[in-house]
C-alpha cells in the first residue's frame, strides 16, 4: 500500500495552488525586489521567456530557469562591494545570481509520481514547477482528473499556468496520509539514520558576517545555522527560511551585528527601533552611507516607526513600505530554535517541523547538548527507501511546457 501511494500522481499535491508569479530573466534584482513585495510569497519565479507579451511564439521555449527569494537578494547585497552601494547593485540582472544549471528549479509533468518528485528533491531540487490543471466540477474525483482540461489562455505560457511544490508541500502530503506507511513512522530518528551531525554553528557573540558562507550553504541545503553559546549549547538559529520573510535590510544587520543580535533583528514583528540605529551607526563608521540611505528608505516612510505587525499586516493596502516591510516579518517565525531527542519518533518530528514551519529541528541528547539536526531531506530520504527500486540517475530536465 505504501508503494501504491507513492506512485500517486503528483497532481494530487498541487490541487488549490497559487499560479506562480513569473518575471523574465532579464529582470533586475531591483525588479524582482519589487515582484516578492507585491506578490507576498518568499519567491518569484525567473523564465527564459517574457510574460509581458500577449502571446509567445510557438517555436519558443519558455521554462522556469530559476527563482528568486529574499535570501539572495541578502546574501548579494551582503558582499563588501555591494555595500558600498546597494543600489548599483540591485541593478544587476537577475540571470547572474542565478546557480548554475537548473537542479534547484526542475519542470515535472503532472502525471509524474510523487515517486518521481521525492527523487527530483532528493538530487537536489528545492522547487518543482508543475502545470496547473482547471478541475471542472464533476460528481467524481476520478473524472476530476481524467477530465482535465488546462486553463482558459491567459498571458502565461500560451495559455498555461504553473504551480511549484517544495519539500515542505511532499513532506506535508505524506503526514496527512503517515497511517499508509505504518509501523515505520512510530520508529526513532535515530533508528532510521536520519540525524545529520555535520552540523553549521556560529557563536552568539561572533559577526555575523562571519557566518555568512554557512547562511548560504543552509539556503542550499535547505537548513539552517545554530547560533551556540561558549559550551556549545543551542541558543536560536539563523535560519533562511526565516530571511525569506525579511527585507533586504537584513544585509545591513548582517554587516554590522553579532549573530545573536541579527536573531534578534529577524524575528517576527520586525526589528526594535534602538538596533536599527545602532545599524546606522556602525555603518556610518564603516563609511557605509548608501547602506544606511536604504534602511531610511524602507523604516522612515510610515507614519508611526512603532507600527505593530498586527497593524500592519501583510494584507495592510496603505501602500506605507514599513506596512509592507512589517507585514513580512510578522509572517515569519522567531529565531527560536525547534529541538527533538534521538528517541523522538520520525512523525512527532515531522509534526513538529511542520507546525513550526522549520526546515531543521536540532537533535539533542540527554544532557541538552546538540549532536546533529534532521532536515525535510534526511526525512524524505526515508519514505524513499520504502519503494523497492533502485533511485534513477540524474536526469536531465526534459520536461518543458
Amino acid at each position: 500500500m505504501a508503494v501504491s501511494f507513492l506512485n500517486r500522481e503528483v497532481s494530487d499535491l498541487c490541487l488549490g495552488k497559487p499560479a506562480l508569479k513569473p518575471i523574465p530573466a532579464g529582470s533586475t534584482l531591483s525588479e524582482a525586489l519589487t515582484a516578492l513585495k507585491k506578490s507576498g510569497e518568499t519567491h518569484v519565479s525567473v523564465w527564459s521567456c517574457d510574460h509581458s507579451r500577449k502571446v509567445l511564439e510557438e517555436d519558443s521555449a519558455c521554462i522556469c530557469i530559476g527563482k528568486i527569494c529574499m535570501v539572495d537578494v541578502i546574501l548579494f547585497l551582503s558582499k563588501e562591494e555591494n555595500l558600498v552601494n546597494p543600489s548599483k547593485a540591485l541593478q544587476t540582472p537577475v540571470s547572474f545570481i542565478l546557480p548554475e544549471g537548473n537542479s534547484i528549479v526542475r519542470h515535472l509533468d503532472p502525471n509524474s509520481s510523487l515517486l518521481e518528485a521525492i527523487d527530483y528533491v532528493l538530487e537536489g531540487a528545492q522547487n518543482l514547477v508543475i502545470p496547473i490543471q482547471n478541475y471542472k466540477s464533476t460528481p467524481s474525483r476520478k473524472k476530476l482528473l481524467s477530465k482535465a482540461s488546462y486553463l482558459s489562455p491567459t498571458s502565461y505560457h500560451n495559455g498555461v499556468e504553473y504551480c511549484w511544490l517544495t519539500q515542505e508541500d511532499i513532506v506535508r502530503f505524506l503526514l496527512n496520509s503517515i497511517g499508509v506507511f505504518s509501523p515505520m513512522p512510530t520508529f526513532s530518528i535515530e533508528s532510521l539514520n536520519i540525524i545529520n551531525h555535520d552540523m553549521m554553528t556560529v557563536s552568539y557573540h561572533d559577526p555575523a558576517i562571519s557566518s555568512l558562507d554557512d547562511i548560504a550553504r543552509a539556503y542550499i541545503e535547505q537548513s539552517s545555522v545554530a547560533v551556540v553559546d561558549e559550551e556549545n549549547r543551542l541558543i536560536g538559529e539563523i535560519s533562511p527560511f526565516t530571511l525569506a520573510y525579511c527585507d533586504e535590510t537584513v544585509a545591513a544587520a548582517i554587516a554590522t551585528l553579532s549573530a545573536g543580535d541579527l536573531m534578534t533583528y529577524i524575528d517576527y514583528g520586525g526589528p526594535p527601533e534602538d538596533l536599527i540605529e545602532l545599524i546606522k551607526t556602525r555603518l556610518q563608521d564603516k563609511k557605509l552611507g548608501a547602506m544606511v540611505e536604504l534602511l531610511d528608505e524602507e523604516f522612515s516612510l510610515s507614519s508611526s516607526s512603532s507600527c505593530s505587525a498586527s497593524s500592519c499586516s501583510s494584507d495592510d493596502e496603505s501602500g506605507s513600505s514599513k506596512a509592507t516591510v512589517l507585514g513580512r516579518y510578522s509572517s515569519a517565525r522567531r529565531s527560536e530554535a525547534i529541538t527533538c531527542y534521538p528517541w523522538s519518533s520520525l512523525v512527532a518530528v515531522m509534526f513538529q517541523a511542520l507546525a513550526h514551519r522549520a526546515n531543521s529541528i536540532w537533535v539533542m541528547d540527554e544532557d541538552h547538548n546538540m549532536i546533529g539536526v534532521v532536515t525535510f531531506q534526511g526525512i524524505l530520504e526515508v519514505f524513499r527507501s520504502i519503494a523497492n527500486v533502485r533511485r534513477k540517475p540524474e536526469r536531465e530536465n526534459t520536461s518543458k511546457q
